[in-house]
């Protein structure tokens, strides 16, 4: 007999519980409570399937930790112990995330082996690692990971964003995490839940944060509440397989049709990825716990959601709700992979009127927007600067845009550094903007030793991380030499600047719209004022800095804070062809 979740904690802000009880025949049983002081049973609930059945409970405020007793009598009488915990009192867990913040985004099984007992496990669908393969598992592990605490801190990150961990057993392409089959377990060719739980524990005690990467749209097709489903209606279901038609205009489109806005919400992302219904109650519920049960577990300090638009409008606004109200310190930000800036903002907290209903209460989205408006500016000769001032003008449509999580590439997009040509000033640019403008920036591994590659397939841009695994030849994690220690250096010189000096993560931006291919910003406080200002052309560019008295008056020069270059004359800039400098102002 399984129940989920697992085991639960007085003192919740919720008192109610929903259990899920799996076994053979246990729906055809009746259930009870023994006594317990300040539990009560609220009810038993059968569903279509006679191996499921759902008990409701409510943990008042008097509850103790300890033992409740549930009793089944049905074909045969079973006893079942289920344990109220006490909920942790250590105020450094669940520490949330702030501007302050640099996440390095990795993939577990392509970023270090640590632990080469866990490679292969008995009894899983893919149970061997074959390094050669970009669908296969390579043997990455959450060992791996921590054994690398003192490299992200040397590159000036304070947080770490895995993809899911998650017990992910499907036959194949299992690695990358996102077809779910069982959300209450770390994948054992990771580790264990308790290994997890030590994970953010030292993570903490190191100095970093560390995200969970949590999918709430679909699962995994061997899924076990899809192998041996509750009831028909916990997934969308169609006479024939039916893929989401990927266009999240349906969902607040005036002149839309009921068609299409139930194609992209009800569709299957893909065909080993069944839509969860989020409709039913008894799912709602279930996903809600599931989520609220891995933050009081382990005490992590942030979500990224993934394909955040995809899932049932309403159920995001409860489920924001809910994880919301029990842990008000924790970060979300979600996956809205859209076109438009006001398509972006309607998944985020913003100033729109409700649409169908529906208010996000997402406090911030990975940007896409600036992802694209930086690639669009470098990945071209002269590219076109106005976009980046675009994507920035339109932070009038957000409650606070700078609660939205900065990138240049990810798991599913081309590696950065190929997209731009290889062209190491550009990058340069690339990693000045995304360490300077407002909101948390974050890394996709590798990125700093100029990783490089396009999808399509998408493994190319999930290749090892060199040095993370037994007999690469060339460490990175230890030496790294050329252009790859040189990138390195600079973003670790820009990060240890910006944790250094608050006002490039909580000071005030102010942008001048881009003139002959150059673009200039300030972030400034009272005390202090940083000037970035980008060449994007290939010719030396003369600027005149007269232009921008409104933020310079007062300050007669200033120093290039990553190579230390004297600025001396603040009135007439002449900047190099593809380049950006970040200049620390002086009085």
């Amino acid at each position: 007999m399984r129940v989920d979740p697992a085991f639960w904690w007085v003192g919740m802000k919720n008192p109610k519980l929903q259990l899920l009880v799996h076994g053979p025949s246990i729906g055809n049983s009746t259930a009870t409570l023994a006594a317990y002081p300040g539990v009560t049973l609220d009810g038993v609930q059968k569903v279509e399937s006679a191996n499921y059945l759902v008990i409701n409970l409510t943990i008042g405020p008097d509850a103790k930790p300890g033992q409740l007793k549930l009793e089944f009598k049905g074909s045969k009488k079973l006893t079942y112990a289920y344990a109220l915990r006490a909920r942790s009192t250590d105020p450094q867990r669940t520490q949330g995330l702030t501007q302050a913040d640099f996440i390095y985004m990795l993939m577990p099984d392509r970023f270090s082996n640590g632990d080469p007992k866990n490679d292969v496990v008995k009894g899983t669908r893919v149970n061997h690692i074959a390094r050669d393969s970009m669908y296969a598992r390579h043997g990455g592990d959450i060992r791996g990971i921590q054994n690398h605490f003192a490299y992200f801190k040397q590159l000036g990150v304070t947080a770490i964003w895995p993809t899911p961990l998650v017990e992910n057993d499907m036959p194949k392409a299992s690695y990358h995490g996102y077809a779910v089959t069982d959300g209450y377990r770390i994948d054992p060719r990771y580790g264990t839940n308790a290994e997890y739980a030590q994970f953010v524990k030292a993570a903490h005690a190191d100095g970093l944060k560390v995200v969970q990467d949590i999918v709430l749209n679909h699962w995994g097709s061997y899924h076990y509440l899809f192998l041996d489903k509750p009831a028909a209606d916990w997934f969308h279901q169609f006479p024939s397989f039916t893929r989401s038609n990927y266009n999240a205009f349906a969902l607040n489109d005036p002149y839309g049709s009921k068609r299409d806005y139930t194609l992209f919400n009800d569709g299957w992302f893909d065909t080993t990825m069944p839509d969860v219904n989020q409709g039913n109650p008894l799912v709602a519920t279930y996903l809600i716990q599931n989520f609220l049960w891995w933050v009081e577990s382990t005490g992590l300090d942030g979500y990224r959601i993934d394909t955040y638009p995809y899932s049932e409008p309403q159920f995001l606004m409860a489920w924001g709700k809910a994880i919301a109200e029990e842990f008000p310190r924790l970060t979300l930000f979600g996956e809205a992979w859209e076109g438009t800036e006001a398509e972006q903002a309607f998944f985020a907290q913003n100033i729109l009127p409700p649409v169908n209903g529906f208010k996000s209460n997402l406090p911030g989205v990975l940007d896409f927007q600036i992802a694209f408006a930086i690639s669009d500016a470098l990945k071209t000769e002269n590219g076109d600067l106005s976009k980046l001032y675009h994507a920035l003008q339109a932070d009038w449509l957000y409650v606070d845009a700078t609660r939205n999580v900065l990138f240049l590439d990810n798991h599913d997009m081309s590696r950065f550094y190929s997209v731009i040509g290889e062209d190491f000033n550009k990058f340069k640019t690339s990693i000045a903007w995304l360490l300077t403008l407002r909101g948390t920036p974050q890394l996709y591994y590798g990125t700093e030793v100029l990783m490089k590659n396009f999808s399509n397939p998408d493994g190319k841009v999930r290749e090892d991380f060199p040095g993370g695994f037994v007999g690469d030849k060339v460490n990175y994690f230890s030496s790294r030499p050329g252009q790859a220690g040189e990138a390195f250096d600079y973003v670790s010189k820009l990060a240890t600047y910006r944790k250094a000096h608050p006002v490039l993560s909580s000071g005030k931006l102010m942008q001048f719209i881009p003139q002959d291919g150059v673009y200039t910003y300030f972030r400034y406080s009272d005390t202090e004022c940083v000037m970035v200002i980008a060449n994007n052309t290939k010719d030396e560019k003369t600027v005149d800095g007269t232009r921008f008295a409104e933020r310079t008056d007062g300050f007669s020069s200033g120093v290039e804070v990553v190579s230390g270059a004297a600025i001396s004359d603040l009135k007439t800039l002449r900047v190099p062809a593809h380049t950006a400098w970040v200049v620390e102002l002086r009085r």
